[in-house]
């Protein structure tokens, strides 16, 4: 079976109501490596129960339908899925303890060619169940390597923007766990390519790879760190995933000062492979 446009584009939803609270927050910041130093107050922060704060990308996991590109109909090879790029914009901070109302959509479907795949662009918005108050949009990219030349339209795909040239202003490098992935899952995204060394190798990789969410997690995890003092003023966020990262790698984050907020780049240190390139960060403080 192959990739219908229609199918995808009027492919439907439900609308999820999600209620989260104090130990799933903690446990999304556990999954994006905070806690290493469990004397540094400004991790605790968002770690311990009392006056416990949310950290700002954990929207990224709120609302999730799955792995709904496995479904038959979709006509995705799903094994060959990868995650290609994510952007989140934050309306309002979260609370510790919630509930939340998602809307899920595709938003286009691009074929690259027969031997260059697929891009399917999908859209999550979510708010606050009670009162419908906006709390953060999220679009992300899947990148289905073995779906292209269905006849599908080729564009169009928007253009990342380029870190500045010049060597980075700031650099930060934050270890993770060799465990990473088998933490990041329990916050929703069950896809066993994390955590399964046989659909691992199925798609291509000598063993699992981490989540690029749980990536990006770690980027935003070294942005808060080098440059907020570990205040949760992140107001978006938008990356590219350029390769695969492994649990028990080493992230470091190169960092360009930007008017309004960062531009970034990630590199797996003991490969020396860019991970997350074109990477914007607006930062400052949400309205409450």
């Amino acid at each position: 079976m192959t990739i219908d446009p229609d199918t995808l584009l009027g492919w439907d939803f439900p609308v999820l109501e999600q209620a989260y609270d104090e130990r799933d927050a903690i446990l999304y910041a556990l999954g994006v490596g905070l806690g290493t130093d469990p004397a540094d107050e400004r991790q605790l922060r968002y770690l311990y129960e009392d006056g416990l704060r949310v950290f700002p990308t954990m929207g990224l996991v709120l609302g999730h339908p799955g792995p709904w590109y496995r479904d038959p109909r979709t006509g995705v090879d799903w094994v060959r899925v990868v995650h290609g790029e994510q952007e989140l914009t934050v309306h309002a901070p979260l609370l510790p303890r919630d509930r939340i109302r998602c809307h899920t959509r595709v938003t286009g479907v691009v074929d690259k060619g027969p031997d260059r795949g697929a891009l399917v662009f999908w859209q999550r918005e979510v708010s606050r169940a009670g009162t419908g108050e906006p709390l953060c949009t999220l679009a992300s990219t899947l990148v289905c390597r073995a779906d292209g030349g269905f006849g599908g339209p080729a564009g169009p795909v928007k253009a990342r923007p380029r870190v500045p040239d010049g060597p980075a202003a700031q650099i930060c490098d934050l270890a993770t766990s060799p465990r990473a992935g088998l933490i990041y899952r329990l916050s929703g995204d069950l896809n066993p390519l994390h955590v399964d060394p046989a659909v691992a190798r199925a798609a291509g990789f000598d063993r699992p790879i981490l989540h690029g969410l749980g990536t990006l997690g770690v980027a935003a995890h070294a942005i808060l760190r080098a440059c907020l003092d570990y205040e949760p003023e992140l107001r978006g966020l938008s990356a590219r995933f350029s390769a695969p990262m492994f649990p028990g790698e080493t992230v470091r984050t190169e960092l360009w000062p930007l008017e309004d907020g960062v531009a970034f780049r990630c590199t797996s240190l003991e490969r020396g492979v860019v991970v997350i390139d074109g990477g914007r960060a607006e930062l400052g403080k949400v309205p409450a």
